[in-house]
């Protein structure tokens, strides 16, 4: 006899146990996928049977993230503001809480005026085109120093209609030329000797969207000291960071001539995206 959509669940959930953060969601996404339905069919036909089609299909699924591959990476695709973004091996894998960035960026936005705004290290795209679809008034830039990612990040823009301009280099090169209101950047900020690269999702991400030195803050020293000449006066510089590095940041933008410093902090309370103003 063939399982139900709830005894598929409880079998993956009981065998994903500790090596998911999240089993359950992990378990529902990945039935979803192989059922070809949305995640609202599996709760409201919890006693639906399966095809044997589709119940191969899932233990193949889940073998993989039993194996530790990331659920996004197995789908191809993950959620970010409400976008669905391709994502591949050569991308970071887009986070909630780079979310908060985003909200700080919009806030420091107008919605009925022209605007400048270039997103460094951009990855998937992600945070300029969740930018650009809440500010289509402005003049949305990206940098990737990975050609890959700007394939993907290319791909991403043009199947959502986003008109964002997205190029390869390092940091704010290709751009060097232009005046932007606000500066946005999610950089590498994990030190080199962090525990945590050798476990879960990080381990199956490009480790120089990861990685930034002894510290972790090889990257957003580099981003704090050059940006300054490329903002507007009065442009905003906005960093995510790690949940230990608010301080040392905020000490390299007050350094860099940046005022009205400031931190806000992500979805679990912890310091996440600081910022300051080009005086």
């Amino acid at each position: 006899m063939l399982p139900t959509y709830q005894e598929m669940l409880q079998a993956a959930i009981a065998r994903l146990g500790e090596s998911s953060d999240s089993p359950r969601l992990d378990a529902e996404v990945l039935l979803a996928h192989a059922l070809g339905k949305p995640r609202s069919h599996i709760a409201a036909w919890p006693e639906r049977q399966a095809t044997a089609e589709q119940a191969q299909a899932f233990e193949k699924l889940l073998a993989r993230r039993l194996s530790g591959e990331p659920v996004a990476h197995i789908l191809g695709e993950r959620e970010f503001w409400s976008l669905p973004l391709a994502v591949t091996p050569h991308t970071l894998i887009p986070r909630p809480d780079t979310e908060i960035l985003v909200e700080a960026a919009l806030e420091r936005i107008p919605e009925d005026a022209a605007c400048k705004v270039l997103d460094l290290g951009t990855g998937t795209g992600a945070i300029a085109l969740a930018i650009s679809k809440e500010r289509p008034r402005a003049q949305v830039c990206a940098v990737d120093s990975s050609l890959e990612a700007v394939k993907v990040a290319r791909a991403n823009a043009q199947a959502l209609h986003l008109d964002v301009d997205i190029r390869h280099g390092h940091w704010w090169q290709p751009f060097a030329d232009v005046r932007f209101d606000v500066i946005v950047s999610n950089p590498p900020y994990i030190p080199a000797s962090d525990p945590h690269l050798a476990q879960g999702d990080v381990r199956f991400e490009p480790e120089g969207a990861l990685v930034a030195g002894a510290d972790g803050l090889d990257a957003i020293r580099e981003i704090v000291a050059g940006t300054p000449p490329l903002l507007v006066p009065g442009g905003w510089l906005l960093l995510e960071h790690g949940y230990d590095q608010a301080t040392p940041v905020a000490e390299l933008l007050a350094r860099a001539g940046y005022t009205g410093i400031g931190c806000r902090r992500d979805l679990a309370g912890r310091d996440r995206v600081s910022f300051g103003r080009r005086g």
